[in-house]
């Protein structure tokens, strides 16, 4: 087993570091094609490699995430500008000029080995900008051959070494010197990760914890958002932070709704034993059964002791009680739901901010609304920074084609979820960005009375 010696890892990265500034917006782009590309055309090796090395989620949807976010941020990177002046404002006598970092240091987690470190990269290097991985310990294989794939490709660009390094033998003693040593942070994953990220006396970006609460409203095409809501919840056995986790349905339209669900393949767990038997096996002690996360409801049911019909692929929960006190309240990753009974929509928002307050505020709400008043009120009401409308939220919320989000895999839940941007995490958080400032064409400062008129 190689030994790591992060200062000496932090040296080479500075090395490299000073060859990237020197290069121009081209070459850097080159670069950047280059690490998603590599990511693209082995996304079916790396998905096997996860799921061997960690033993969660779903086969097809690993190779069809390692294809889509190679695919969706390399498209949005592609034209934007990283590298020297930006822009200039003429009528502000503004010229921006962008700046890299230095080296980036990235912590990843165990749910998403291959793009994380993917994405975390393309952002980095897009500004010029070296990168070290500090992989979760149940990818650090995967992580390793990941970096070999990379420097083949990049060799072959004449590009300069280790613009990209990887601990193989990560702990958290190496991570926290690593994450003291760089000038920035980016922490994907736990909680405790993310603290540590931001304790550790450089600008971090972190993300907080999912548990996207989804709301059907009335009038709406039920069939097409079950189809949606269920492919989002589904995803990678449900491991994604971003998956969809209730059902929050109008009292009217619930046993409707359930129907559809069950029709498509939901086990509905109306029986009060059962629903016990779930709750403690899948929050023994309140907590979140680690051993079962990314599992198949069949492994979920085994754990349980139920008998589930054959083609079950989703186990949904009817809850009376939400928010702090109910563990099914909080986030669920594996593929699971709970439903919920509303009158108003006002009692609809209720119970998804009682559950996002228990756990997951800031991250994202899940909308299945023809109605803008509606949409509003909820961006009103509940404190999270992104309302993902009619789309599957699980796969949208990181930057989809189809909405305008910025395609990442690392999401910011502002300071609602302790963390510094309320955005995805993009190329732009990578770089410093100068600012000239010269006199305004025509300029004129306006009297006292013109400034304090009423």
């Amino acid at each position: 087993m190689a030994t790591y010696d992060i200062q000496e890892m932090i040296g080479k990265a500075r090395e490299a570091q000073k060859v990237l500034r020197g290069y121009s917006q081209e070459q850097i782009d080159r670069i950047v094609r280059c690490i998603g590309k590599t990511v693209y055309d082995n996304a079916e090796e790396l998905a096997v490699m996860a799921i061997e090395e960690t033993g969660m989620g779903k086969l097809s949807d690993k190779i069809s995430k390692n294809q889509g976010k190679a695919r969706l941020i390399w498209n949005d990177l592609k034209t934007k500008k990283s590298i020297g002046v930006l822009a200039e404002y003429p009528n502000q006598g503004l010229i921006e000029i962008a700046k890299p970092i230095g080296v980036i240091a990235a912590v990843t987690p165990v749910t998403n080995p291959v793009v994380t470190p993917m994405c975390n990269a393309m952002m980095a290097v897009k500004c010029a900008n070296t990168i070290i991985v500090a992989p979760h310990p149940r990818a650090k294989k995967l992580s390793v051959y990941l970096l070999g794939l990379w420097n083949e490709a990049l060799a072959k660009l004449g590009a300069p070494e280790n613009i990209i390094q990887v601990i193989g033998d990560p702990s958290l003693e190496l991570t926290n010197e690593l994450m003291r040593s760089a000038d920035a942070v980016i922490a994907t994953g736990g909680s405790a990760m993310v603290k540590a990220a931001y304790s550790s006396g450089k600008p971090s970006y972190g993300v907080g914890q999912g548990n996207v609460q989804c709301i059907f409203d009335r009038g709406i095409d039920i069939p097409s958002a079950v189809e949606e809501v269920m492919t989002g919840r589904l995803f990678d056995n449900g491991i994604i932070c971003s998956g969809e986790q209730t059902i929050i349905a109008p009292r009217e339209d619930y046993d409707t709704i359930i129907a559809e669900f069950v029709r498509k393949g939901a086990f509905y767990a109306d029986d009060p034993q059962v629903k016990t038997m779930l709750c403690e096996t899948l929050f023994p002690g309140g907590k979140l059964n680690t051993k079962l996360v990314g599992q198949p409801v069949e492994k979920l049911a085994e754990a349980a002791g139920l008998k589930l019909p054959e083609g079950t692929r989703l186990i949904v929960i009817p809850c009376d009680t939400f928010g702090r006190g109910e563990s099914l309240s909080k986030e669920k990753m594996f593929p699971v739901m709970t439903a919920y009974r509303y009158d108003t929509w006002e009692d609809a928002l209720a119970i998804a901010k009682a559950n996002l307050e228990y756990e997951g505020l800031g991250h994202s709400l899940s909308l299945r609304t023809n109605d803008k008043e509606h949409i509003l009120e909820a961006a009103n009401v509940i404190d999270v920074s992104r309302i993902l409308v009619n789309q599957v939220c699980s796969t949208s919320a990181g930057g989809a084609f189809k909405n305008g989000l910025n395609p990442t895999t690392t999401i910011g839940c502002g300071t609602w979820g302790n963390n510094s941007i309320s955005e995805n995490f993009t190329y732009y958080h990578m770089m410093n960005r100068i600012r000239v400032a010269m006199v305004k064409p025509e300029w004129y400062q306006p009297s006292d009375e013109e400034i304090w008129r009423e």
